[in-house]
């Protein structure tokens, strides 16, 4: 098992992923002769996981579940909340608009629960290296941890420090920044010093629209161009079924009353499906701030 490499069969110490329902989305760390208690019964490793095919329904004393491969974006939903987290919506726009790719070196601060940080490293596998700085020496051990376990070690190197002050611990190298700090414009100039010396991509992300203006004048100082500001706000439907009425004309102008007798009340339906806007919408998460380094 690993997040960037896909396995058939679950071993033992793997990380799975439990789906019991929708909203209901677990990570176990498999283990031989452990259990697991969850809402449907208890799962018992060595029978119910080690061995099984990932994608299996699995059935407990009270239900039953699926187990599943590890993604970064079942990780996201999943992970361990040390951190406010960034979800898929803004991810997927992160990654497009950074240009990664395979073999993209990555610099990144701060890690925090480490969300972000598995979907880049999925992007830059296998040749990539994510450069990732915690400034909280307790999250930063834990999710250098979480990447040794989930196997993409190899991939990453994590730093426990302060980049405003320390920057990002290397030169010259960074196809990408990405910045998620409260004062991003203190290490704007580490950023372009982590860029590689032509070109190069930088992402902001700050949920107060006064840390996107103090950043963007931070940029400009240091030369940066293309700068503009995104917010992405993800509006879903729900899919339901109704019943209209048919609507009742009356009777056919071109039939006389003696001819037609009077008909029963129409009370004809038809059913339908619509779509409608939940009751309670996710809104503003923040805004992503992107920069390109001149090339000159």
């Amino acid at each position: 098992m690993s997040f960037v490499e896909y396995s058939d069969f679950i071993q033992d110490g793997d990380v799975a992923i439990i789906y019991l329902s929708h909203n209901n989305v677990m990570p176990v760390k498999v283990q031989q002769g452990a259990q697991t208690q969850t809402r449907y019964g208890v799962i018992r490793h060595s029978t119910d996981l080690i061995g099984q095919r990932y994608g299996s329904k699995v059935t407990c004393s009270k239900g039953w579940f699926h187990v599943l491969h590890p993604t970064p974006e079942l990780w996201t939903v999943a992970l361990p909340h040390r951190t406010q987290i960034l979800y898929t919506t803004d991810i997927a726009f992160i990654t497009m608009m950074l240009e990664l790719k395979p073999g993209s070196i990555v610099c990144e601060s701060g890690t925090g629960s480490g969300s972000l940080s598995h979907a880049i490293l999925r992007t830059i596998a296998p040749t990539g290296h994510l450069h990732t700085v915690e400034f909280h020496q307790q999250r930063a051990e834990k999710v250098a941890e979480e990447f040794k376990e989930h196997r993409v070690d190899h991939l990453v190197t994590v730093r426990n420090q302060d980049v405003c002050k320390d920057g990002f611990g290397v030169t010259g190298v960074a196809d990408a920044v990405f910045l998620d700090i409260p004062s991003p414009w203190d290490a704007v100039g580490h950023a372009k010093v982590a860029m590689k010396k032509h070109g190069g991509r930088l992402c902001s992300f700050s949920p107060c629209i006064e840390q996107v203006q103090k950043t963007c004048e931070a940029l400009q100082d240091q030369g940066f161009e293309d700068i503009s500001t995104t917010e992405v706000l993800l509006r879903e439907y729900d899919v339901r079924t109704v019943s209209l009425p048919l609507p009742d004309f009356g009777p056919d102008p071109e039939t006389t009353e003696e001819a037609t007798p009077a008909a029963p009340p129409n009370h004809a339906s038809i059913s339908l499906k619509t779509t409608t806007l939940p009751r309670e919408m996710p809104g503003h998460t923040g805004y992503l701030t992107f920069a390109t380094k001149p090339r000159t």
